[in-house]
């Protein structure tokens, strides 16, 4: 016959009987207890870490994705700030708004610059700076627009400033560099959610977006240098 033996901490033995003794009476040898089992809880593969709660591994369930993360405002800061204002330069080289030439003065500039006509190249640069920083600020066309403002940075360097050194102080390149990199970037990032992009294949930038606006910019600037 066996007696059942309650363990303190829940588990259960089964003892004979000739292990129970009476007060007094020689100890009986008692055969090793079984190992128990492991708990079902215990029964994991070596290495993997238990985790309190949630799926095993340490895996979380995605949250939901914010309406507007921080890196969309962000970029949507960045196009609105550049392409605004290269759209006002446009404006006062072809209006003569926001206290600019307009665009007989800026006609003049251009024939001392070496381009001839100069009214009809101030027209051309004025359009590409007004319609590019436009097509930066909604995001739209984003590849062109960035094309345009380089190919107008690129002849601004070989006519104006490149001879004058790379600081802005000494009237040189830095500033017509930092654009040209500026929106280069935003073409190779693409404009984000925040844009009329949104709904075209170069949403998401990548290396043709890139290419086509440093290409086309390039190429640009080099048929203005070369009439």
């Amino acid at each position: 016959m066996r007696a059942l033996h309650f363990h303190p901490f829940g588990r259960t033995h089964l003892l004979s009987l000739t292990q129970v003794r009476a007060p007094g009476a020689p100890t009986a040898p008692v055969a090793p207890a079984a190992p128990a089992a492991p708990a079902a809880e215990d029964r994991r593969p070596p290495g993997r870490a238990r985790t309190a709660s949630g799926p095993p591994g340490g895996t979380h369930a995605a949250g939901p994705r914010p309406l507007l993360s921080a890196g969309e405002c962000g970029l949507l800061l960045i196009r609105l700030t550049f392409g605004l204002l290269l759209a006002g330069h446009g404006a006062q080289k072809l209006f003569g708004l926001f206290g600019g030439p307009g665009l007989t003065a800026t006609g003049r500039s251009f024939d001392t610059l070496g381009y001839h006509p100069g009214k009809v190249f101030a027209v051309i640069g004025g359009l590409s700076e007004l319609a590019g920083g436009l097509g930066l600020a909604v995001g739209l066309f984003t590849p062109l627009a960035a094309a345009a403002i380089i190919g107008v940075m690129i002849n601004a360097m070989a006519t104006v400033s490149g001879a004058n050194g790379l600081w802005i102080q000494d009237n040189g390149v830095e500033y017509s560099v930092a654009i040209c990199i500026v929106v280069l970037a935003l073409a190779a990032i693409g404009s984000g959610r925040l844009s009329f992009d949104r709904f075209f294949p170069w949403r998401d930038g990548g290396w043709p977006a890139a290419a086509v606006a440093l290409g086309l910019g390039g190429i640009g600037a080099a048929i203005a240098l070369s009439i």
